[in-house]
């Protein structure tokens, strides 16, 4: 949580965010573990403002300045991002870098399973962010000035070298099922195809907002790992997440009976994305599956160590990401071994 002066913060949003007034009030989201999130409001009018968290940060994570650009960047391409008003320096008010976007009214589904939507809109939501996710990969960065948003070529290569890193730079208990899967990931690499587009690096259905009344995404957010990269990554990652059990803090389908609720087969769900964007169906679909887990244990070890350390934006049972990161590598090492 940041501390900060009220004033010293409205008179920052007065001067550069066009048209606002008095700091009403300003509250915490109360989800997420990355970039601690706020609802501000101004009279009638209502935002949101996103920082970097305070304290001792990777030099690379909490990019607040990376998802700026890219929505800012996206907003006339046909992706539903939220309009983004300003981005500050490190010198604030907040003692970290900000920006302030509009806060876009709708629905947040926080259950992929969607117990509380008809059999037939499940579907239809699925659908939607199939239909997204393919627009967003056929975005030309070079379009819209995003060519050096990312580093060319060898993309899992380097991705595959950075979460190792990550990953033993925050690890804080022994691993050897991580240990085994960075190797893994290492000796079965796949071959460097050429392809390269704007991937959002944390795609999946609670990262999104969809329409109040209808199955629309009106917003896709948390830009935040977003890059240059393969496309494959995305939808790996989102299948990925489907394969987690359904239970606890996973927020996964695994055991779900998925014909019978209407949620998409993720086989159907790649082939759909594949019809959309004109390409062949993956192969090594498993090593994409297995990265895909890889980064996000990298991902979660780093929120672990930083509620060890005591800079988290979201410190609730964080002794509970020891089990889920083990877990993590298990079924990851299991998949990568038997398929």
């Amino acid at each position: 949580m940041h501390e900060f002066d009220h004033a010293a913060l409205e008179r920052c949003l007065q001067q550069h965010v066009a048209g606002f007034g008095r700091l009403d009030t300003i509250t915490k989201f109360p989800d997420g573990q990355s970039n601690p999130t706020y609802q501000i409001r101004s009279g009638d009018d209502a935002y949101v403002l996103r920082a970097r968290p305070p304290g001792k940060l990777l030099k690379s994570a909490h990019a607040v300045d990376r998802e700026y650009r890219v929505m800012k960047a996206l907003a006339e391409t046909g992706v539903p991002v939220p309009e983004v008003f300003y981005l500050s320096g490190d010198d604030t008010p907040l003692g970290t870098q900000f920006m302030v976007m509009d806060l876009v009214e709708g629905r947040i589904f926080w259950d992929p399973a969607l117990p509380d939507q008809e059999r037939t809109a499940r579907g239809r939501i699925y659908d939607a962010m199939n239909a997204t996710l393919a627009r967003l990969h056929r975005v030309r960065p070079e379009r819209v000035g995003l060519d050096d948003y990312g580093k060319p070529g060898n993309y899992f290569e380097r991705q595959v070298a950075r979460w190792s890193r990550q990953y033993l730079e925050t690890a804080t208990d022994p691993l050897p099922d991580a240990d085994w899967l960075m190797a893994w990931l290492s000796d079965h690499m796949v071959a460097d195809d050429g392809e390269s587009c704007i991937v959002h690096g944390d795609y999946r259905i609670d990262n999104i907002i969809f329409h109040p009344d209808r199955e629309e995404i009106a917003a896709v957010l948390d830009w935040e790992l977003s890059t240059l990269g393969h496309p494959l990554a995305d939808l790996a990652y989102q299948c990925m997440h489907w394969r987690l059990p359904y239970e606890g803090h996973f927020r996964g389908l695994g055991g779900v009976n998925r014909h019978a609720e209407g949620l998409p087969d993720e086989a159907d769900y790649v082939e759909r994305y594949c019809d959309r964007r004109g390409i062949d169906p993956p192969g090594n679909w498993d090593f994409y599956v297995v990265f895909s887990y890889f980064r996000l244990l990298a991902i979660l070890q780093g929120v672990l160590r930083r509620g060890l350390d005591g800079n988290a934006s979201n410190p609730r049972d964080m002794h509970r990401w020891r089990d889920i990161i083990a877990r993590m590598a298990r079924d990851a090492r299991a998949l990568a071994e038997h398929g």
